[in-house]
Parts: C-alpha cells; structure tokens; sequence
C-alpha cells in the first residue's frame, strides 16, 4: 500500500519553524500543507505569505497551498511567483464566480490545480472541476480550525470520488480529522493522501520520526 502523508503546517510550533520543518522532514513527511485563511471564507485567520514563502525556503519537498480566501483569481499570482513548478495549490469552488479561471492560471503557472469540497458541498455540484483539476482535496470537517470532529456523512461522497477519479484523472487527499483509522480504511481504497494535524501528528510530545513511523508500519505503507 502506497499513500502520501503531509503535515498539517498551522499546527506547528512556531517558536522554531526551521527545527519544526527539519524534523518532518527528517521524518519522513512527503510534503507540506499551507492553510492560508483571510478571516472572510473562512471564520479564522491562518498562515500567510511569509509563512508560506519561508517553509519554502527550508525544503525541497513539494508544498500543498489550501486557499481558504475569497476570490483566489484576484491574488492568486502572489502565490504562485512564490512556489515552485509542481507545487499544488487547492481552491474552493464556491469561493470564487468562475473557479475554473483561477484553475486555468495554476496550471499556466505550471502548478498542481485542485479543488478542496467542504462537507456540504456536493460532488455533482463541482462535476466539470474534476475533469480540470489533478487533485481533490476532501475536508472531512468544515473549514478554518483544527481540532474538528469527523462527520460521519463525508464517507458516502468519498465513495462517489473514488468511483470517479480513474476516468477523470484525479487524485482524492484527506483532509481534517485524519486520525490512524482513516487511513488504515481509506487508504487501501484509493485515497492518494492523508493531511495530519493534531489528531495524529502535533502537540503529542513526542519525536515526529516515532510518529511517522508508526503510522507507516501500522498501515503497511511502503
């Protein structure tokens, strides 16, 4: 069994950023989740530009920029002058009036295109956004804070998306409330990929390598 892992950056210990994304990276984590929050779609304020931009800097490893904005069209390019090619940055469709515009300037900016669908968001309501985009991020938990309890629910759209992503071409990553027995069910399915925050990965007092490593060996990850 073959999955992704990235660490869920708002959760970290910003007293020491630098040591927070070496020793994921050490780890063993696969990339690098960027929640960006501008307090309007979302009720919080997260990570920002600099966040974003200095976790770029200390890593090689490919980063996952989760747009939590309104209108990503109109600031887009602030993000994508400060990535890599590769790099994927996810929005959400109801957030913007033609989200398949902003897709169209990810990709011509040689990034990742994806959409994230909230809970309430239905997949027959984003169809024609899967045909566009490489990857699919599913927020088992509304969005804007850590912490949330899975809804049960989410379950029966991942069954739609893992049906669909074959002929479509995506990937489906998970996001919110990621605990061990997520991944140890869904991951032999088809999810490609698993955000960890504070259910599994942050705030456990202990080394992130024991961490990362347990996860591995106790859902066969290769």
């Amino acid at each position: 069994m073959n999955f992704e892992l990235t660490a869920s950056m708002m959760c970290a210990d910003y007293r020491n950023l630098e040591r927070e994304v070496h020793d994921l990276e050490q780890g063993g984590i696969d990339s690098f989740h960027i929640d960006i929050m501008d307090g309007r779609y979302v009720p919080n304020f997260a990570m920002g530009l600099n966040d974003m931009a200095t976790i770029a800097a200390l890593t090689k490893k490919p980063l996952d920029v989760h747009l939590m904005i309104e209108h990503p069209n109109n600031s887009v390019e602030l993000f994508t002058e400060r990535l890599r090619p590769g790099d994927t940055i996810y929005i959400h469709p109801e957030a913007e009036y033609h989200p398949s515009t902003t897709l169209q300037k990810i990709i011509n900016a040689g990034m990742v295109p994806g959409i994230a669908i909230n809970p309430g968001t239905s997949v027959e309501t984003v169809m024609e956004m899967l045909r566009i985009v490489d990857k699919v991020l599913m927020m088992a938990v509304n969005p804007g804070h850590a912490g949330q309890m899975f809804m049960p629910y989410v379950g029966k759209k991942l069954e739609k998306l893992l049906q669909l992503k074959d002929e479509m071409g995506f990937e489906i990553y998970w996001d919110g409330a990621c605990s061990l027995d997520k991944i140890q069910k869904y991951a032999p399915l088809g999810v490609k990929g698993f955000v960890l925050g504070t259910t599994v990965l942050f705030g456990k007092n202990r080394p992130y390598f024991e961490i990362l490593k347990e996860v591995k060996n106790m859902t066969g990850a290769k």
